[in-house]
C-alpha cells in the first residue's frame, strides 16, 4: 500500500510534535507508521489518525474523553489493539502532546517490563 505525501506529512509533523518526550522516530507498519521511543512502540498512525498505545492504567482517561481504538478488519472480525486514539488537544499544543505522548509510552514500558517478566 502506497503511503501519500500527506501520510508522509502528517506522520514527520506528529515525530516533531513528540520530540518534547525524547527522540521520537516513525517506522512504516500496518498501512500507516508506527511511533517509536527508545525502540518501543507506544503510538501508530493509520489513516492520518494518530493513536497512543494503553493499558489498564492508562485507558480510562482516554474513554472518558470518547477517544476510539485503533482497529482493523481481519477475516471477517474486527480486531483492536490496545491503542486509543489521541485527544484532539494534543494535536495542537506541545504541552499537551507531551502530557498524552507520556501515557502512551508509559503504556510501552509497562508492557515491556511485564514481558521481560514473563
Amino acid at each position: 500500500m502506497a503511503i501519500s505525501q500527506e501520510q508522509r506529512e502528517f506522520s514527520e509533523y506528529i515525530v516533531d510534535l513528540c520530540q518534547s518526550i525524547g527522540p521520537v522516530y516513525s517506522k512504516r507498519m500496518f498501512g500507516g507508521f508506527g511511533i517509536f521511543l527508545d525502540g518501543l512502540m507506544f503510538g501508530l498512525i493509520n489513516n492520518n489518525v494518530f493513536y497512543l498505545k494503553v493499558d489498564g492504567e492508562s485507558r480510562k482517561e482516554f474513554e472518558e474523553l470518547g477517544m476510539l481504538p485503533f482497529s482493523y478488519e481481519r477475516l471477517g472480525k474486527i480486531m483492536s489493539l490496545g491503542y486509543l486514539q489521541a485527544p484532539e488537544e494534543a494535536l495542537e499544543h506541545n504541552e499537551i502532546m507531551n502530557l498524552w505522548a507520556n501515557k502512551g509510552f508509559g503504556a510501552a514500558l509497562r508492557a515491556a517490563a511485564k514481558k521481560r517478566k514473563a
